[in-house]
């Protein structure tokens, strides 16, 4: 019989173990009801559904397929749902209930010598993040934004000249997702710190950067479906120990940037005396001694780094992309820049067209809003965590500590609210048609904009918004005013998602064209 002791005692174990993992699967089937809501079936089971489906890399088009299949609420985990429906915005992003981030969030806070970066994105702390943002929001207010215009002028003005003397000649082809990162990133330097970085000068991946920020969203996007994941692997204390002591650097690519260049500043070695971010932070920064100190400083310049390259250079890619695959549009928009240099309705400032100019040029800005439709940059669902006491969304009540969010990728191809046509990139539905009666117009627009989620919505709306607007609206038009671009490849590219819905390769030939100037 003793010899048989150690036998029982494993099958036992064995036993204890299957009958938790049962009990565990059925009680997160169970959990909280949602169990009544369609989704893959192991969805029901583990959150290792929703990892392995990121980690795919397409898992904007498997949401789309789901709500197709499902509905407009499609469970994706045992407390996880995601709703299609417009009509979820104002509930779940809403000014006025101010919904906790869920723990994908703090996934994507950077490190920087063992010390975890609260920033304005990742922090689910909703006291924490009105109180910075108040202390930084004068930095991105359109009086602001203005002010950096001239900054950007820099930075175009090499980027035009460059492409000109790299690529605009017979038989080279252009890695154009790439040089527009280079360009992106470049502004974003230029306006935190009236210094760019140097990718587009150089005409590389300065100090890797840009590589670095491809593996960390790699890693990101999966991981934040299972956070504990990341406290195990990169946050763990172990790890932010030997960092802060210096056995280790587990800083960020951004922030070592990030803090070579406030360094640079802040020994008097680089001086600045016109307007940019760093100098709004540092007047922040006296105005708020007690809160707004020099880690929360690096926060704030590391985010934008990290954010505000990627997004705009997407964006501008998409743009030229449909352009192209849409020959007409190309045309039409081309005129449009033309004719209004021409009649001098633009000015003709160094073949840089100015961001109030932009404004004036309507398929211009219906271009811009319809790639912002069909190709939002952002490729995830933006989780929120339903308040303890439930809440109502899309006339459903949902218990209390759900995650439940949105995908601009589902919302903006509605065809309730964009028409039937919702996977044409078709510019013309963000014009006001003069045979259609105005008020009718007026709010089928109003319709279709409260639809639109590519810079988020709410408190949490993007603070960059402006900036990268003030890239596209500049940069699109004094491109196409000095050269125009062909595709390589006539197939539709291919898109690998993280964080962010990114080409593998967009390929393009670059031609320069004879400048159009003033009718004199």
């Amino acid at each position: 019989m003793d010899s048989l002791r150690p036998h029982l005692t494993a099958k036992t174990a064995v036993v204890v173990l299957v009958v938790i993992v049962i009990a565990t699967l059925l009680r997160n089937y169970r959990n909280k009801g949602l169990c009544k809501y369609p989704g893959p079936f192991l969805a029901n089971f583990t959150d290792a559904w929703r990892f392995f489906s990121v980690l795919r890399g397409k898992s904007q088009l498997t949401l789309r397929t789901l709500h197709d299949q499902h509905g407009h609420i499609v469970r994706l985990g045992p407390n996880s749902l995601s709703f299609s429906s417009p009509e979820a915005l104002k509930s779940i992003y809403g000014l006025n209930n101010r919904l906790m981030k869920s723990a994908f969030y703090p996934v994507q806070m950077q490190l920087a010598r063992g010390e975890v970066l609260q920033s304005l994105f990742g922090t689910q702390d909703q006291d924490y993040h009105a109180r910075l943002r108040r202390t930084v929001s004068n930095a991105f207010s359109m009086t602001s934004i203005v002010q950096y215009e001239p900054r950007v002028n820099d930075t175009v003005r090499v980027f035009l000249e460059r492409t000109q003397e790299l690529y605009a000649k017979p038989g080279v082809q252009c890695d154009f997702l790439h040089w527009l990162q280079y360009f992106a990133f470049d502004v974003i330097t230029e306006i935190t710190y009236s210094r760019r970085a140097g990718f587009v000068d150089r005409c590389e991946d300065v100090d890797g950067i840009i590589a670095w920020l491809d593996k960390i969203f790699d890693y990101q996007a999966p991981v934040g479906q299972m956070p504990w994941l990341d406290k195990l692997f990169v946050k763990n204390p172990v790890r932010a120990l030997l960092s802060k002591h210096g056995f280790t650097d587990n800083s960020s690519g951004t922030a070592k940037f990030s803090r070579a260049r406030m360094a640079e500043r802040l020994s008097g070695a680089y001086q600045n005396d016109s307007m940019d971010l760093l100098t709004m932070f540092l007047q922040a920064q006296k105005e708020h001694a007690d809160f707004f100190d020099d880690g929360r400083l690096l926060t704030m310049t590391t985010s934008i780094a990290l954010a505000g390259s990627d997004t705009t250079a997407i964006t501008l890619a998409a743009i030229f992309y449909f352009l192209a695959r849409y020959p007409k549009c190309y045309q039409k928009l081309d005129e449009e820049i033309e004719d209004a240099i021409k009649t001098g309705l633009i000015s003709d400032t160094e073949g840089i067209i100015t961001w109030s100019d932009a404004q004036k040029l309507p398929y211009l800005h219906a271009c811009i809003q319809e790639t912002f439709r069909m190709h939002p940059a952002i490729g995830m669902i933006l989780e929120r965590v339903v308040p303890p006491q439930g809440m109502e969304i899309c006339g459903e009540f949902i218990p209390g500590g759900t995650i439940v969010g949105c995908n601009p990728w589902v919302l903006q191809r509605q065809p309730d609210f964009f028409g039937h046509d919702v996977d044409i990139w078709r510019p013309e539905r963000w014009l006001i048609n003069p045979t259609a009666a105005a008020d009718s117009e007026e709010q089928r627009l109003k319709r279709m904009n409260s639809a639109m989620f590519q810079f988020g919505g709410g408190t949490r709306t993007c603070l960059g918004k402006h900036i990268a607007l003030l890239e596209i609206y500049k940069l699109v038009p004094s491109f196409l005013r000095r050269f125009e671009i062909q595709p390589t490849d006539d197939e539709e590219w291919d898109l690998h998602t993280a964080w962010f819905v990114k080409p593998r390769k967009f390929d393009v030939v670059i031609t320069a064209k004879e400048t159009c100037l003033p009718e004199r």
